[in-house]
């Protein structure tokens, strides 16, 4: 090689992936959405104008307010302002739009929180006057939906995320052990496997919960749907991880392994499933979506987190109601969000198969 001749840099295989899958759009943009909505959800008490559940119920049903934001009034630039509203009756959830300009402020004060063990009651934006800022409309106790919503990705996000940490874990240790020993151990694993699969995962938590009473704190209404939804979906997992492995432990990389006298378990653990983790990561995208479908079904049904804990899933409870849904069309609101994560999990989960595709053509 000369000394004109550019050196070549070797890209590792998980530059590879990240280099294809950066060239896939909508795999991009789900990436993008899932960190606003993540981010959104951890630092929910400082972005959200109030706490989850802050009542004012004479402003109940009030109507969105987020396409009332103005920069100008008669002409003059007022920087982000509403105008003030006032309710029209004492029992009818109606409401008038005054002239009266309301600035918006950065850092407003507001209901008090910790974060990160640090006492605060600075909120990102509010109104200037102190009272209740309703971007996305409030519910039937005066609640702000926004607020709620940030709080609820809290826990709708994280169900995804801890279950299929746990039910991944287990899928690749429990299908590792049944691929490298086969035997007894392979028969016996599988056929656990089969029996976990037979479950109904809906009837088992319902089961579950009635077990440990109806009335349980959300915390451990949180846990129970966890560890029910991770230990049924561990066993498809295991599945398809020990038929990788019975492919894996053929290779010679194994049998030097075996060669130098390395212990079993640690082979699995740092010669065997390593190389199946294109396949985990693919799969764990795909399948956080059925943690949150699961956490938000379970909470709509009453069964899983309750008031005044905030879910995607309770809050969508109001759009039960025939007249709430006519009426107070916000109700919604969530439901959207849930769309919004399940479609940007189902983007990445795409662009991260093809992008983890060997058989694909790399066109760079």
């Amino acid at each position: 090689m000369t000394a004109a001749t550019p050196k070549r840099r070797s890209r590792g295989p998980w530059r590879l992936l990240w280099d294809k899958l950066r060239r896939d759009r909508a795999a991009m943009l789900g990436l993008w959405v899932l960190t606003a909505l993540y981010l959104g959800a951890i630092f929910a008490p400082f972005l959200a104008p109030h706490h989850f559940s802050t009542q004012v119920r004479e402003r109940n049903w009030h109507p969105p307010q987020i396409f009332d934001l103005h920069l100008f009034h008669e002409g003059e630039f007022k920087g982000p302002f509403v105008y003030d509203t006032e309710r029209e009756g004492d029992f009818i959830a109606e409401y008038r739009t005054t002239d009266r300009v309301v600035p918006l402020t950065l850092f407003a004060e507001g209901d008090a929180y910790t974060f990160l063990g640090v006492d605060s009651t600075r909120h990102l934006f509010g109104r200037a006057d102190g009272q209740p800022l309703y971007l996305l409309g409030a519910d039937q106790y005066g609640r702000d939906i926004l607020s709620r919503v940030l709080y609820g990705g809290r826990i709708s996000l994280s169900v995804g995320l801890l279950g299929i940490l746990i039910s991944m874990t287990l899928g690749m240790l429990i299908g590792g052990i049944a691929g490298y020993f086969g035997g007894a151990i392979d028969f016996a694993l599988m056929r656990l496997v089969e029996l976990i699969l037979a479950l109904p995962g809906l009837y088992l938590i319902l089961t579950v919960q009635h077990a440990f009473g109806q009335n349980l704190p959300s915390s451990q209404s949180y846990l129970i749907i966890v560890g029910v939804l991770a230990f049924i979906g561990w066993a498809g997992n295991a599945r398809v991880i020990r038929g990788m492995v019975l492919s894996l432990k053929a290779h010679e990389y194994v049998t030097a392994a075996e060669a130098l006298g390395l212990p079993r378990l640690r082979i699995i653990v740092r010669h065997i499933l390593p190389n199946t983790l294109s396949f985990v990561i693919v799969t764990a995208t795909l399948a956080v979506p059925y943690y949150i479908l699961g956490e938000v079904a379970l909470s709509f049904l009453g069964v899983g987190i309750q008031e005044p804990e905030a879910s995607w899933g309770n809050m969508l409870r109001d759009a039960q109601n025939v007249r709430y849904l006519t009426d107070y069309k916000w109700v919604v609101t969530p439901g959207f969000f849930i769309f919004l994560a399940v479609m940007a999990f189902n983007f990445l989960g795409d662009g991260l198969r093809d992008a983890a595709d060997p058989r694909a053509l790399d066109k760079r």
